[in-house]
């Protein structure tokens, strides 16, 4: 399939002509095929009026119809075949098997939500009856929940298929009635095109409304900001860097109108260290944490970034697992140049920093790839410096040493909201983490044990999500079926006429 680096808006394609990029071999830093036209502010206004339009007809499909139009577009997708995966491979760095995995996985998401959909649960329908013998009379009163409107949907750099173009946020919008813009990512934009043709022919092929999907290109960040002010936008579902979640949640809040931007931003997802498992497997824990940082080069939004433990012996043999574990670590390309240099200079400023130690190094690359690094720092250092707390996006992990477990607990009280916080135990360790428990689940969206935060199930019982900064409102998840509650509000019907009152709740 040529790349022909079009616009999608509604059923059709066109070339934009507000600028161009260009997409980038990660592993290179060389051009790839394509060059891809920037929408123009009469794009945006077009796809976003198709939206709107869209929404009141496709807010109203019959649940069977919507949830068969998820699934073709799932088929459609592993329909693309090999050169999705070959063009994803190009422009993200990442491996054949990574990212096989990663379509299967919004593949699955699709399908989730189709079931989530023909269940139809999500609607939350209550029904209220009248009594008029109270006193006073009791009205008649129905509820259902419906979709909040058209979706602005921007693509993460560390995830080209499962949180861009059909990813998470898509899939749930759409499964909650509201029809999806997209604004590709500028880092795979051949990768978000072929997604999107397999989107828009599930829109033509299941007779959904023109207008139900389009996906855009910038090429700066005019359209990106534009498409969050757009008056027609009712919520926004964005994964990424800290800076670009704020930018679009103050340019939504100052609109005549605000709207909700569900922001999913950094975290460096703490990992506590008990003193009886320590004592019991600290050198396989060390082990198992370099492979957990160093996964995908770090580039995940719950790479374990941070050590909290006692120090002593116990600690002494994790941190020699790790070091020896990472020494033997490859350098890993990372998914653009621009992320590589910014994992690069936030590895620098931990090297300069006088209260900090470098432990280890892994194997060196070129200038596209991350070197792993692990550092170490005293909980008093970390508690003085704010800066150390920052997420450093890639395979760097810091361990802070603590007195005791008192002094651990002060640490866990200066952390800002994370997405996971991983404790490693054994029976002997039950006490001192119960007590932690009630903080640690005001910290993070998900607590695991004996694990690591790299891997996400898309599961009815998953939150990826935390309290700020790790999101923009910690009552949610982009990840599992509680997504779709994002982008659905509740409509109550009193004393309405059955021929008035929406299908479902005429009953």
């Amino acid at each position: 399939m040529t790349i022909t680096g079009e616009l999608f808006i509604g059923n059709k394609t066109l070339k934009g002509e507000n600028g161009t990029l260009t997409a980038i071999a990660a592993a290179t830093g060389e051009a790839l095929e394509g060059a891809f036209g920037g929408a123009s502010q009469a794009d945006l206004d077009a796809a976003a009026k198709l939206a709107f339009e869209a929404f009141f007809v496709y807010r109203d499909t019959k649940l069977e119809e919507r949830a068969a139009f998820l699934e073709k577009a799932a088929e459609n997708i592993l329909a693309v075949g090999d050169e999705l995966i070959e063009r994803a491979m190009a422009e993200s760095g990442l491996p054949r098997g990574r990212l096989e995995g990663e379509r299967m996985r919004t593949v699955n998401q699709l399908r989730l939500f189709a079931r989530v959909v023909r269940e139809g649960k999500f609607q939350d329908q209550r029904f209220d009856p009248a009594d008029g013998e109270r006193t006073p009379p009791k009205p008649d009163l129905r509820l259902r929940k419906v979709g909040l409107g058209p979706v602005a949907v921007f693509g993460a750099s560390n995830f080209p298929l499962a949180f861009s173009v059909a990813g998470g946020d898509t899939a749930s919008a759409l499964a909650a009635g509201c029809p999806v813009i997209v604004k590709a990512h500028p880092a795979h934009p051949g990768t978000s095109e072929l997604v999107a043709r397999a989107l828009q022919k599930a829109v033509i092929d299941c007779g959904m409304p023109e207008g139900t999907f389009s996906m855009l290109h910038d090429s700066g960040y005019e359209i990106g900001g534009a498409l969050v002010a757009h008056p027609l936008i009712r919520a926004v579902g964005f994964t990424g860097s800290r800076k670009g979640g704020l930018a679009l949640m103050d340019t939504a809040a100052k609109r005549e109108v605000p709207v909700p931007v569900y922001a999913e931003m950094s975290a460096i997802n703490p990992v506590l260290l008990f003193p009886e498992a320590l004592k019991a497997r600290g050198d396989k824990i060390g082990e198992a944490f370099a492979a957990s940082l160093t996964l995908g080069a770090g580039q995940f939004c719950t790479n374990p970034g941070l050590i909290l433990a006692v120090e002593g012996e116990a600690l002494e043999a994790f941190t020699a697992g790790a070091i020896k574990a990472l020494k033997a670590i490859p350098a890993q390309t990372m998914l653009t140049p621009g992320i590589c240099k910014a994992y690069q200079d936030g590895v620098a400023r931990l090297v300069s920093h006088d209260d900090v130690s470098e432990l280890a190094e892994g194997l060196e690359g070129d200038a596209y790839h991350g070197q792993a690094a692990l550092f170490e720092t005293t909980a008093a250092s970390f508690l003085k410096d704010k800066s150390l707390h920052d997420e450093v996006f890639g395979g760097a992990g810091l361990i802070v040493k603590c007195a005791d477990l008192a002094e651990l607990e002060t640490v866990v009280d200066s952390l800002e909201g994370q997405l996971t916080a991983a404790l490693h135990i054994t029976e002997g360790d039950h006490a001192a983490a119960k007590k932690l428990m009630p903080k640690l689940e005001m910290l993070a969206g998900r607590l695991l044990v004996n694990g690591f935060g790299t891997g996400v199930e898309v599961s009815p019982a998953m939150v990826h999500g935390g309290p700020y900064p790790a999101t923009s409102d910690a009552r949610t998840t982009s990840v599992g079926t509680m997504a779709i509650d994002r982008f659905l509000r509740p409509v109550s019907y009193q004393d309405m006429p059955v021929a008035l009152l929406p299908e479902a709740l005429q009953r």
